[in-house]
């Protein structure tokens, strides 16, 4: 469970986050209590060990490794490790990719961020698109 204080418009609100069941949330507001359908499902996601790669000074640019998936083992989803802003798409859905291929560039916290894929195989969707802001663990693609 997670506290936390609100002032909005001078009224003090008191939110209490419990329990959070695939997109439904446990939430309380000043001792009342409500179910939060939330628009996606949310996951618990192990955060990916991020290292520096050398870029030029004026776009610093980090690798992100991520635990990758048993070889073969069918379609993988691409998730977000950090929240950020989609700069640009790299692929397109149809497109073959090898393990290590960047395929998305991601901004966070002032960073850009290449997102590789975690192996080899095929575009099979792409759920985001350049400009869009995405949180930790979202879905950006799916590959086959």
């Amino acid at each position: 469970m997670k506290d936390y204080k609100y002032t909005i418009n001078g009224n003090i609100y008191k939110v209490t986050i419990g329990d959070i069941e695939e997109n439904v949330a446990h939430v309380e507001v000043n001792g009342t209590p409500y179910l939060v359908e939330m628009e996606k499902v949310v996951k618990t996601v192990a955060k990916p060990v991020v290292k520096a790669r050398p870029t030029t000074p004026a776009a610093p640019t980090t690798q992100l490794n991520r635990p990758s998936a048993a070889a073969g083992a069918g379609a993988g989803t691409i998730k977000s490790p950090l929240p950020g802003v989609i700069l640009n798409v790299k692929v397109n859905v149809g497109d073959a990719v090898k393990k290590g291929d960047t395929i998305i560039i991601l901004e966070a916290m002032k960073m850009e961020n290449a997102i590789k894929a975690d192996r080899d195989g095929k575009i099979a969707a792409i759920n985001v698109k350049q400009g869009e802001s995405v949180l930790e663990g979202a879905a950006l693609v799916t590959i086959e």
